[in-house]
């Protein structure tokens, strides 16, 4: 199978996915189960509001059951880097915007780990990609949608 239909993610990721989908498929399917049964239980269906917010609600179970079954099976697990001062899979990188100079801290993690808002960047992502391999101490230049941006590297630690 190809990598561009892999997911990235640590190990603790994978498990975090296992976890949840022993969740919806045992303690969610079983509450869905019984609000559809006591909707059920309303009358003529065709006007029942609650029936058919029940079975709104399980079909978007069933729809996150397929997603995350499809992660699980589909996941490439991610090692952290031992290379000492390189920006790898979970450093985190201390980088100056040499456009406007300020400073952000980031850590590179797997695509299924992303959020940038808590400063975690994809080694997918532009951004992520231009940092892998670099040193503290390197400027690198990150080709963005957005055009081209440059950035020196003033920590990395793993």
């Amino acid at each position: 199978m190809g990598t561009e239909n892999r997911f990235k993610m640590s190990q603790a990721r994978l498990d975090e996915l296992k976890q949840e989908l022993e969740y919806l498929q045992t303690v969610r399917e079983k509450e869905v189960a019984e609000q559809i049964k006591e909707a059920r239980s309303f009358g003529d269906l065709s006007e029942n509001s609650e029936y058919d917010e029940a079975k709104t609600e399980q079909g978007k179970l069933y729809s996150r059951i397929a997603e995350v079954k499809n992660l699980i099976e589909n996941a490439e697990i991610i090692e952290a880097t031992t290379a000492v001062g390189k920006v790898g899979h979970g450093s985190m990188v201390k980088v100056r915007d040499l456009e406007d100079n300020s400073e952000l801290t980031y850590q590179i993690v797997g695509s299924q780990e992303a959020n940038p808002l808590k400063g975690q960047i994809s080694s997918d992502s532009p951004f992520g990609r231009g940092l892998l391999g670099h040193a503290a101490g390197e400027t690198v230049t990150v080709e963005a949608p957005a055009g081209q941006f440059r950035f020196e590297i003033l920590s990395v630690e793993n």
